[in-house]
C-alpha cells in the first residue's frame, strides 16, 4: 500500500511490523516497488523496512531544481526521523549515490549501508570526453551558432539511454549526478559497508566495487555469480539476506 512520509513529501511502502530500521533507495528511473521481492515475505523478528520513491520517479513529485545527491541526502533526514535509528540503508545503483552521501552527511544516524550496484568510482576505460562532434555543437551552441533545437537534437544523439529517457528537470538532475564523484564521502563513512555485486553486471562492473574497497573503513563485498546490474529484482533472496543477515 502507497503511503506518505516526510510530511507528505515522498511516497512509498514498508514492509514488516513496527518501525522500520532499514531504508531502501532504488536505482535510476526506477522505483520503490523494485524491492518487494526482496522484503515481501520477511522472517518473523526481521527490521522492518521503508522504501520511498525517491523526487522525480514513482509517485514522488520532481524536485525544485537540478538537484544533486546531496540534496537527496537532504530530503531523506525528515525520513529517519520516522525510523528506528540508526538504521541500515540499502542503496541499489543511484540509490546508493544517495546513501553514501547520507551517511557522510549524518554519520550518527547511520548503522550500516548496503550498496549494490552503485557508480562508487569511474570505471575502468570510460571515455572522459563526450563525442567530438557534440563537444563542437555544444560550443557552437553557447556562442548562439547553433540553436536549441539542433543542440537537443545532438544531446539526443550522443548522449546516453538514461539521459535520453530522462525529461525535465530529472534531465538536469541526470547531467549533475554523473559528474559527481564519491572519493571522500567514501574515505569519510565510519560505518560498516557491505558492497553486494552482480558478476555480471554490465552497467556497474565488478571492478567498481573491488577498487572501493579500499577506500573504506569496514568493507565487506559479496558477489553474485549469474546477475546482473539489477540485483532487488535479479537476486532479491541474496540481497534481503545481506540486509536481514538471514539465509540467502
Amino acid at each position: 500500500m502507497l503511503k506518505s512520509f516526510a510530511s507528505g513529501r515522498l511516497f512509498g511502502s514498508t514492509w514488516g511490523d513496527g518501525r522500520p530500521s532499514v531504508l531502501a533507495l532504488h536505482g535510476w528511473q526506477r522505483r520503490h516497488q523494485d524491492f518487494s521481492a526482496v522484503f515481501a515475505d520477511l522472517p518473523a523478528g526481521s527490521p522492518a523496512v521503508l522504501a520511498v520513491d525517491l523526487p522525480g520517479f514513482g509517485a514522488t513529485p520532481p524536485p525544485d531544481g537540478p538537484w544533486g545527491t546531496p540534496e537527496y541526502a537532504t530530503a531523506l533526514l525528515d525520513v529517519l526521523d520516522e525510523m528506528e535509528g540508526p538504521v541500515t540503508v540499502l542503496g541499489h545503483s543511484f540509490g546508493g549515490r544517495v546513501a553514501v552521501r547520507l551517511a557522510a552527511a549524518a554519520p550518527d544516524r547511520i548503522d550500516r549501508l548496503v550498496l549494490t550496484g552503485v557508480p562508487l568510482l569511474d570505471r575502468q576505460g570510460r571515455r572522459s570526453r563526450p563525442a567530438t562532434a557534440y563537444r563542437i555543437g555544444r560550443r557552437l551552441h553557447r556562442l548562439g551558432l547553433v540553436g536549441d533545437d539542433r543542440m537537443e537534437a545532438l544531446r539526443n544523439r550522443y548522449g546516453s539511454p538514461d539521459y535520453r529517457a530522462a525529461t525535465g528537470v530529472v534531465r538536469q538532475v541526470f547531467v549533475k549526478i554523473v559528474a559527481e564523484r564519491y572519493d571522500e564521502d567514501l574515505r569519510s563513512i565510519v560505518c560498516p559497508v557491505d558492497l553486494v555485486w552482480g558478476a555480471d553486471d554490465r552497467e556497474v562492473p565488478l571492478e567498481v566495487a573491488e577498487r572501493a574497497v579500499p577506500l573504506l573503513r569496514s568493507p565487506s563485498l559479496r558477489v553474485l555469480p549469474g546477475v546482473g546490474h539489477l540485483t532487488p529484482t535479479e537476486a532479491p533472496e541474496a540481497l534481503r539476506a545481506a540486509v536481514t543477515g538471514g539465509p540467502g
